[in-house]
C-alpha cells in the first residue's frame, strides 16, 4: 500500500500543545501502572506491595504466589491486551469511516462471533473450540460485510455501515431464536460469554491470542498516517495518491483482527472501542491519529482493567461487559449532550 506521493506528512503538533500532550501521556502511563498494582493487590485476598513483590520473584508464601501468578497476573494482562485491542480498533474505524459513532462491532464482529458461540453452546458441540470458533465467525462475517460494501472495486463507506447493520440484525435474530429454544442451563452459559467476561482467563488464552494482538497493534500504529489522510476526505486522499479501496480494506482488516482477537479471549465487550478514542481525542484537543492510536491502546487497556477490578470487588462477580455498559452508557449520553463529537 504505497502512495504515489511518498512525502505524505502532516503539520507537526503545535509547540503550545507539546506540554499538554506530554502531560497527558505521562498521566495515562502513570494511571496504567497504578491500575496494574491495584489489580494485583485488591481481591478476595488483599496483598500488600511487599507481598506482590515477593510473589513476583517466586518468594514468600506459596498461596500469594499462586494468587499472583495463576489468578491475577494473567487476568490483568488479558484485560490489558483486550482493552488495547478494542480501543485501537475503535480509533482505526472512526478515522477510516470518518464516523465518530463507529465501533469495533460496526462491521458485524459481535454478530458473527455471538452467533457461532450460541450455536456451539445450544447444540453442546465442540465447546473447547469456542475461542477459535468465535474468532473465525467474526472474521467471516466481516468479510461478508466488506463484500456487500464493494462498489466499482472500492469500499463504499455508506454501504459498509448499512451492510454491517443488516447482517448484525439478521444474525441477532437467529441468535435470539436459538436461545429461546435452548435449555435454561445452556442459555446462562451463552449469556455469560456474550456479555463478556475475564473470569477464568489464564496463560493459555494469552499465549494463543496475545502475540497476534501485539503484532497487529504495531501494524495499527504504522497505519496512522494513512488514517489521517482518509479522515480528511476522499478527494484529498486520492490527490495524495492513496488507493482508497486497498487502504480501507487494510485498515478495516487490521481493526477487525484486533476486535476479533479480543472477542476470542473475553467475549463481547462494548463501549471501550467507542468511548476511549473519544476521550483521548477530547483530552488531546487533536485529531492526529499518530497520537490517537497508541494512546487509545493504552487508554483502552487501563479502562478495561479498571472495569475488571470493579467487577470482582463485590460479593458477587459481575461480567466485565456489564460493568463497561453500566458506566459507558451514561458517559455516552453525556457525550451526546455535550456534542463532543
Amino acid at each position: 500500500m504505497e502512495a504515489k506521493n511518498k512525502n505524505i506528512s502532516f503539520v507537526p503538533i503545535k509547540k503550545e500543545n507539546n506540554y499538554r500532550t506530554l502531560i497527558i501521556i505521562s498521566l495515562i502511563s502513570l494511571g496504567l501502572v497504578i491500575t496494574f498494582c491495584l489489580s494485583l493487590s485488591i481481591g478476595s485476598v488483599s496483598l500488600s506491595l511487599d507481598d506482590i513483590y515477593q510473589a513476583l520473584w517466586h518468594k514468600g508464601e506459596t498461596l500469594n504466589q499462586v494468587i499472583v501468578w495463576d489468578l491475577r497476573l494473567p487476568r490483568i494482562l488479558a484485560a490489558f491486551i483486550v482493552g488495547a485491542a478494542l480501543g485501537t480498533s475503535g480509533a482505526l474505524l472512526q478515522g477510516m469511516l470518518r464516523n465518530s459513532l463507529a465501533t469495533p462491532f460496526l462491521l458485524g464482529i459481535s454478530a458473527g462471533a455471538g452467533l457461532v458461540v450460541v450455536v456451539l453452546i445450544t447444540l453442546d458441540l465442540f465447546l473447547f473450540m469456542i475461542p477459535l470458533a468465535s474468532w473465525l465467525g467474526a472474521i467471516l462475517t466481516t468479510t461478508l460485510v466488506y463484500f456487500l460494501a464493494r462498489q466499482d472495486n472500492n469500499i463504499n463507506v455508506e454501504r459498509l455501515i448499512l451492510g454491517g447493520v443488516a447482517v448484525s440484525s439478521l444474525f441477532g435474530a437467529i441468535q435470539t431464536t436459538l436461545l429461546l429454544l435452548s435449555e435454561d442451563g445452556r442459555i446462562q452459559k451463552a449469556l455469560n460469554w456474550i456479555v463478556g467476561s475475564l473470569n477464568g482467563r489464564g496463560w493459555a488464552e494469552l499465549s494463543i491470542a496475545g502475540p497476534y494482538i501485539i503484532i497487529t497493534l504495531i501494524i495499527a500504529c504504522l497505519l496512522a498516517r494513512y488514517v489521517n489522510v482518509l479522515n480528511l476526505g476522499d478527494e484529498l486522499a486520492v490527490s495524495l495518491g492513496i488507493p482508497l479501496g486497498r487502504s480501507r480494506l487494510f485498515i478495516g482488516g487490521t481493526a477487525t483482527l484486533l476486535a476479533a482477537s479480543a472477542v476470542s479471549i473475553a467475549g463481547l465487550i462494548g463501549f471501550v472501542g467507542l468511548l476511549v478514542p473519544h476521550s483521548i481525542r477530547f483530552l488531546l484537543k487533536s485529531n492526529d491519529y499518530r497520537l490517537l492510536i497508541p494512546l487509545s491502546a493504552v487508554g483502552g487497556a487501563m479502562v478495561l482493567a479498571w472495569a475488571d477490578l470493579l467487577s470482582r470487588i463485590g460479593a458477587v462477580e459481575l461480567p466485565v461487559g456489564a460493568v463497561t455498559a453500566l458506566f459507558g452508557s451514561p458517559l455516552f449520553v453525556w457525550l451526546l449532550y455535550r456534542r463532543s463529537f
